[in-house]
């Protein structure tokens, strides 16, 4: 059975269980911060698979993340700013699948990789923009999160830069992103399925791997108390600048 399950997966027993690994940790982030599900895939994972094979994987596990999480960033999200972040990502994500499409395995990876420091180090510095508080500063976050998402499936880090630049609250911030993440997923799977990204072995990965992300989003979930809201981001973004940083430096010596 094991066996036949490897086979539909295209994965060896030792690359599924380091994904299985993988993905409990990113669902812990993403349950804890709200965000960072699939840079942590990402950043971890791009050394077993290229990121236009990880990124159908991570649409299925944001997707259950959302699911668990939705609830509760409906009820404290800005809805509004969250729809013009949608439709902006909408438009921006074939643009990030036809360059990630277009490219090759080597190049992705250190895209990605690079992306996701860059983000991770913007939003550690508190670096805020004002110029995002404006109308063009909400469609122009979407659809540079749109990119992103189709090019290394982490455009939800650039949400995150955005809501930063609102001083929103922890909780706030946390219940956009998620919000965010939910309904953009839903928009996306047709660019997915569009560009044949999402194909049957990317939706047995992503399913095989639903279950152990779930695990994580609920623990993650418990972590998340006014306690430790104030460090929540922080420990996040050191931990996808680590992982990151590991990626890119084994890539570059591969």
């Amino acid at each position: 059975m094991i066996e036949a399950l490897l086979t539909t997966l295209d994965l060896t027993g030792r690359e599924f269980l380091i994904l299985t690994v993988i993905v409990i940790v990113a669902g812990i982030v993403r349950g804890f911060s709200g965000f960072a599900l699939s840079a942590v895939v990402m950043a971890s994972a791009v050394i077993i698979l290229p990121p236009v094979q990880l990124i159908p994987i991570c649409w299925w596990l944001e997707m259950t993340a959302s699911v668990l999480m939705a609830k509760g960033g409906w009820q404290q999200a800005d809805r509004g700013i969250v729809m013009g972040l949608v439709i902006g990502s909408t438009i921006g994500v074939p643009f990030g699948l036809l360059l990630t499409t277009s490219i090759s395995v080597e190049a992705s990876k250190l895209v990605a990789l690079t992306l996701i420091i860059a983000l991770a180090l913007t939003q550690l510095a508190k670096i805020r923009l004002s110029f995002l508080a404006t109308k063009a500063g909400l469609y122009g976050s979407g659809i540079a999160a749109g990119v992103v998402t189709g090019l290394a499936s982490v455009g939800g880090m650039v949400i995150a830069v955005y809501v930063l630049s609102q001083d929103a609250p922890a909780a706030k911030m946390r219940a956009a992103l998620v919000l965010f993440l939910f309904v953009s997923s839903l928009t996306s799977l047709i660019m997915l399925l569009w560009f044949g990204v999402m194909n049957s072995t990317a939706a047995a990965r992503g399913l095989s791997l639903a279950i152990p992300t779930t695990v994580g989003v609920f623990l993650g979930q418990r972590l998340f108390t006014p306690r430790f809201a104030p460090y929540y981001r922080p420990a996040c973004l050191s931990l996808l600048c680590a992982l990151a940083g590991a990626a890119l430096v084994r890539t570059q010596l591969a």
